[in-house]
């Protein structure tokens, strides 16, 4: 039977941690990047090993095109010398960060790290990794529930994510042709360290998004990384340009 071999960026922790988990409990090995917390990755890898599953980690800024490249080199000799193959199955851009203002407080610094992390990264890094994709894989980019419900603050963030969703649609075009699926996945609020904790740590934000949720809760990072999971397996082959909402019902 054919290992699937998935690659997660941002999977030091959170949803991507979560997500690398999900997979390699149904039976596929993982390599995953982080950018800065490299105890934390040896970790997540660890806990993959733990399950009977192979697992690498390796520092990547996904909002640094610079270093793609590289990058694909490495993951390439890598692939070789741990699968004996030259291609990953699936890729989850997951990878971020959260970074939140008023429209008449964002500065443009800010603006583009945005940008460069949560669009030109996924564009670019994603280019960067299709001679390494194969053919009938999967490829998944995560967004947000706030590309549907507008909230003050995250004007910058939901726009970004906004661009994901077009280019996601535009990537399964494109490479339909090599059976490749894509789609993209966006979450509600949900408890992790993401944004520096706010909807885990802030009880106030905590109920305010609750209310707001049909299942009357917050998210948690085990209503994700299963279903993205779930989404890369062989039953959902034929699905493919959707932007899948996982937020309990928010908003509606």
């Amino acid at each position: 039977m054919h290992t699937t071999i998935s690659l997660i960026t941002g999977a030091s922790r959170g949803l991507g941690r979560n997500t690398a988990l999900a997979i390699a409990r149904r039976g596929g090995d993982i390599i995953i990047t982080y950018r800065g917390e490299a105890e934390a990755a040896q970790s997540v890898v660890a806990e993959i090993e733990s399950l009977g599953r192979k697992a690498l980690a390796f520092q990547l800024d996904v909002g640094d095109t610079t270093t793609f490249e590289p990058f694909a080199t490495q993951l390439r000799e890598a692939l070789r010398e741990h699968w004996q193959r030259d291609h990953i199955d699936h890729l989850v851009n997951n990878a971020g960060h959260g970074d939140y203002a008023l429209l008449g407080e964002t500065g443009e610094a800010q603006f583009d790290r945005l940008v460069d992390v949560h669009f030109k990264g996924v564009y670019f890094l994603t280019q960067a990794l299709l001679p390494l994709m194969a053919d009938g894989g999967r490829i998944v980019n995560l967004s947000s529930g706030l590309t549907r419900v507008a909230f003050p603050g995250y004007a910058a963030y939901a726009a970004v994510k906004g661009a994901v969703e077009v280019l996601t649609r535009y990537f399964a075009k494109e490479l339909g042709a090599r059976g490749i699926a894509v789609n993209t996945v966006a979450p509600g609020a949900i408890e992790t360290d993401f944004g520096g904790g706010a909807v885990r740590d802030n009880p106030d934000l905590n109920r305010l998004f609750a209310g707001m949720t049909a299942l009357g809760r917050v998210g948690v990072p085990d209503d994700i990384g299963p279903m993205v999971a779930s989404l890369l397996a062989p039953d959902n082959r034929w699905v493919t340009a959707q932007r899948i909402e996982v937020s309990g019902g928010q908003g509606i």
